[in-house]
């Protein structure tokens, strides 16, 4: 195997948990119905771009931002100790709602919400009071499905291309999941995204199990090559983050002295070889349109 093909391979176990197609990926293909998307859908042009690596970062650090979110990860999550495992199973979530049909959204929705009727304890809140939680409480729920799109949609106003429809169409058709994941009423625009945000604003607190969560964040225990890009890509990643997010959080934009570094231009160089050691756009997409077009051949 040359080194090249080894970094590949690194970079597919990272990303999907296996270094070539994984079964759940395969499986794809099969199913009775075309699923919640389309291949013309918001969805599948944000999900399906390269710049989900840096709308995944985001999404980390922006729920990391309410105390209840955190203290789950922290309590029962595999981040720490395997947080590539976690990534990958989160990224199976993702491509699985966004390109499975509809009996395989929904189930890869009901094993998530199973595996957090474990997930309870207690935190403190942003007023210093100790509080109850469970992952699978409603608002919760809600704070993470808000995270997720805010920072995917910042990534790709940053690093991807146009969106079918703008904001507001992948904000509606994302919504699915989010009823799918049980968040109520979830929003259909970016005027419902925005409104929903701020009234968490109250909720979401720095302190010192954030400043811990965000170091290891920015520095995850990957090696050579991949090291060097991650450090570009959360540099990246942080310059797109919304102000008020970015401060909450305690980080900055990079800057040499009074001077910003070309950050955006060196993600997207990241983003390009990542794309491309990726093998361009996901194979998750390539089995639902084998799927599709299955489907469209028997009438």
């Amino acid at each position: 195997m040359g080194l090249l093909e080894a970094h590949r391979q690194d970079l597919r176990k990272t990303v999907s948990g296996s270094p070539g197609v994984p079964q759940w990926a395969r499986e794809l293909a099969d199913g009775t119905d075309p699923g919640f998307f389309a291949p013309d859908s918001a969805v599948w042009a944000v999900h399906g771009n390269i710049a989900t690596l840096a709308g995944g970062v985001g999404a980390l650090l922006i729920q990391s931002l309410h105390p209840g979110a955190l203290a789950g990860v922290d309590d029962y999550s595999m981040f720490k100790t395997q947080p590539f495992v976690r990534l990958a199973a989160t990224g199976r979530w993702i491509m699985t709602v966004t390109y499975g049909d509809t009996a395989t959204a929904r189930t890869a929705c009901e094993r998530v919400l199973r595996l957090h009727e474990r997930v309870r304890g207690t935190y403190t809140d942003a007023c210093g009071a100790t509080q109850a939680y469970s992952a699978n409480d409603p608002q919760l729920l809600k704070w993470v499905h808000l995270a997720f799109m805010e920072a995917f949609l910042s990534a790709h106003a940053a690093y991807g291309g146009p969106i079918p429809g703008g904001e507001d169409r992948y904000i509606a058709e994302w919504a699915i999941a989010g009823e799918l994941m049980r968040v109520p009423d979830p929003p259909r625009s970016r005027a419902e995204l925005d409104e929903q945000l701020a009234a968490f604003t109250p909720d979401l607190l720095h302190d010192a199990k954030l400043e811990a969560s965000v170091e290891f964040i920015r520095h995850p225990p990957f090696r050579g090559m991949q090291r060097l890009g991650y450090r570009i890509l959360f540099a990246g990643t942080v310059d797109t983050l919304p102000r008020r997010y970015r401060e909450m959080l305690g980080l900055r934009k990079a800057s040499l002295g009074p001077f910003r570094l070309p950050v955006r231009t060196a993600t997207r160089l990241v983003l390009r070889l990542a794309a491309h050691g990726l093998g361009g756009r996901p194979t998750s997409e390539a089995f639902a349109r084998r799927r599709l077009d299955r489907l469209a051949a028997s009438g």
